[in-house]
């Protein structure tokens, strides 16, 4: 191979340095993960994590987010204010500080803060850092401090006193610079409210205020004396609930501080959160751990004890969490992170800590309360039998060797190649569209599995029902990764799952019942990126030898429009009316198809939504409907 040299100097002078706040600018993904909307929106959660941690502190008890016209931020707390005096190692104030220096705050064994919510210590800095501007108000000792920053945290002038006040605290306006978030400026009220209404919760007394001034004004105020009590009941709110009282335990040992609330429905699927100084620890950790063994220990013990068990008989971990909500949250001065995304908590001396508290005060309270025990243990043995039940079932979904292809499902087309990253598999409604697909495919890529009817809604079904349908289990066989715990994203076959409905009514039905069986069965797949909803065309417009194809039906008068008079227009009632070319070229044909991928941006909120819209609930489905009904466009599209 041919030697290739980059033409210029490679000395002491070419190293380049970049001074304070430039890397910031330069890398903007290494801080705060992306440009995007996520990464606008983390700009706020650096600022409110410092407000949090003053109130953790024992020193704010109101914390107000503001999004002001032109959609500039401002966070204002009622704690101590920042200190303000000149910092001994920079010269300049320690708010200037605080906001110019990589790594400056008071989360890095100074005693500020037992505890604190941000990851790295680099919060304040980088908002301005990556800010057109950006002010900070202090009130302290009777007097309102002041400093502004300008162009990516440059000090317009230093930190001065602009007058009394008889307030106390921080404020802190900002306005992120569009040149570093390009893709978007304009704040997400709901992404906001969310993350704040949480934050509440896992914050027990703190009143935390959201105001939107832009357009018609909006106020959120959240404040929960019960915390993560009232957390546990705001995500079974659209459940049957098997017990009342929700569980709650709470302990402190080697400065570490943790709570449990627990409590079970009649669903069949876990739905355990937890959380490490506020940050939602998605990939689990230690804690998690420590909560797993308590609790299967604790039922399993209390089980035998009082012969609801035999004594040679024991209940797995995953048939005492059937049914469960719970919110494990703890509070660590030192939390160390491990995993992909960094939310998993690494600390091992958390396992002891939460395993202990649990155990002995979950003991405590199946004593006191030995009809709720009762109720748990026997919605556990239910559990126990229909595990059983699906381990029989289950055999039938597993792929065999390579060798024994034959085990795939006998309906699917299968593709060519065997690259997971280039093959894609689309799941298609009724034999007719499936015909038609399988004939205008690329059969080197594209695979074509076609389902009968609608599948089962496995919001209300348990696990050995759900092995028990052939359309699950061939998908399941097909996609060759396995299901729920013993699920190896390592092993899909096809990087693309792409469900290919009819632009109707049953077709969004059919859509959303797979939907709901990959987001609790198949998460991975979904949270991977690997889900995707084809858009068909609604119409197909034609004069002479122009054909046009119309996938929005706001769009059909500017075509008819254009193309002029005597056009001739077919609508389109389901994929099966299309022959295999035009499946190709308006939904397949990787050039010109328009593809949704599916993503989840609040695994909380969509757990709480499939709830709602595929459980057994009526009312709060019926509520949902009556409050968004004004916004559906097309009824039958």
């Amino acid at each position: 191979m041919e030697d290739i040299k980059v033409n210029h100097s490679y000395t002491a002078d070419d190293i380049q340095v970049l001074e304070g706040l430039e890397a910031v600018r330069k890398r903007p993904g290494m801080y705060i993960g992306s440009t995007s909307e996520r990464g606008l929106h983390h700009l706020v959660w650096e600022i409110v994590d410092n407000s949090i941690d003053e109130a953790l502190a024992g020193y704010a008890s109101d914390i107000e987010v503001k999004i002001e016209k032109d959609n500039i931020i401002r966070v204002e707390d009622n704690g101590r204010g920042m200190p303000v005096g000149k910092h001994k190692k920079t010269g300049i104030s320690t708010v200037e500080t605080i906001f110019t220096v990589l790594h400056a705050g008071g989360k890095f064994g100074g005693g500020a803060y037992k505890v604190s919510g941000g990851l790295h210590g680099v919060g304040a800095s980088v908002v301005n850092a990556l800010s057109k501007w950006l002010e900070v108000f202090v009130h302290q000792d009777g007097k309102e401090h002041y400093i502004r920053f300008e162009n990516g945290g440059h000090t317009l002038e230093p930190l001065k006193i602009i007058g009394d006040t008889d307030k106390h605290g921080s404020i802190v306006r900002f306005k992120a610079d569009e040149e570093i978030f390009q893709e978007t400026t304009v704040y997400n009220y709901e992404t906001l409210n969310t993350r704040i209404r949480q934050l509440a919760f896992l914050n027990k007394g703190i009143k935390l205020i959201l105001k939107d001034e832009r357009g018609e004004e909006k106020t959120s105020v959240y404040k929960y004396e019960g915390g993560i009590r009232e957390y546990v009941d705001y995500l079974n709110q659209n459940k049957a609930v098997l017990h009342e009282e929700v569980v709650y335990v709470e302990g402190m040992e080697e400065g570490i501080i943790a709570e449990i609330a627990l409590q079970y429905n009649d669903g069949y699927l876990p739905n355990v959160y937890s959380f490490c100084n506020n940050i939602n620890t998605h990939e689990g950790g230690t804690h998690e751990d420590g909560f797993r063994l308590a609790l299967t220990r604790v039922i399993n013990h209390y089980a035998k004890e009082n012969n609801f068990l035999k004594k040679d008989e024991s209940l797995s971990g995953d048939d005492v969490r059937e049914g469960l909500t719970a919110i494990i949250s703890v509070k660590h001065p030192d939390p160390q992170y491990e995993g992909q995304t960094k939310t998993k908590l690494g600390n091992s001396e958390v396992r002891k800590i939460v395993s202990g508290i649990l155990s002995q005060q979950l003991e405590r309270f199946f004593m006191e309360h030995p009809d709720t025990a009762k109720i748990i243990v026997d919605k556990a043995i239910l559990a126990s039998k229909a595990r059983l039940a699906a381990k029989k079932a289950r055999e039938l979904t597993r792929r065999k060797s390579a060798l024994e292809i034959s085990s795939l499902p006998g309906k699917l087309a299968d593709c060519s190649s065997k690259d997971a990253t280039e093959c894609e598999i689309y799941i298609v409604e009724g034999d007719s569209a499936g015909g038609s697909a399988k004939q205008g495919r690329n059969s080197k890529y594209q695979a074509i599995l076609p389902l009968r009817g609608k599948i089962l809604n496995v919001e209300k079904a348990r696990l050995h029902r759900i092995f028990e349908n052939n359309e699950i289990r061939s998908m399941i066989t097909a996609f060759g990764c396995g299901i729920g715990e013993e699920m190896d994203i390592q092993k899909l076959r096809y990087h693309k799952i792409i469900i290919m409905t009819d632009a109707d009514v049953d077709g969004a039905h059919i859509c959303t019942l797979l939907l709901t069986f990959f987001y609790r069965y198949l998460k991975p797949i979904v949270e991977g990126g690997y889900v995707y909803i084809a858009q068909p065309p609604l119409f197909k417009v034609a004069k002479g030898n122009r054909v046009e194809y119309v996938y929005k039906e706001e769009q059909m008068e500017l075509v008819k429009k254009e193309m002029g008079e005597n056009v001739n227009v077919q609508r389109y009632k389901g994929l099966g009316e299309m022959n295999p070319d035009q499946l190709w070229e308006t939904t397949m044909d990787p050039e010109f198809r328009t593809l949704k991928q599916v993503s989840i941006e609040d695994a909380m909120e969509a757990d709480a939504i499939f709830g709602m819209l595929m459980g057994d609930e009526v009312e709060p489905r019926r509520n949902f409907i009556q409050e968004n009904a004004i916004y559906v466009k097309n009824l039958d599209i």
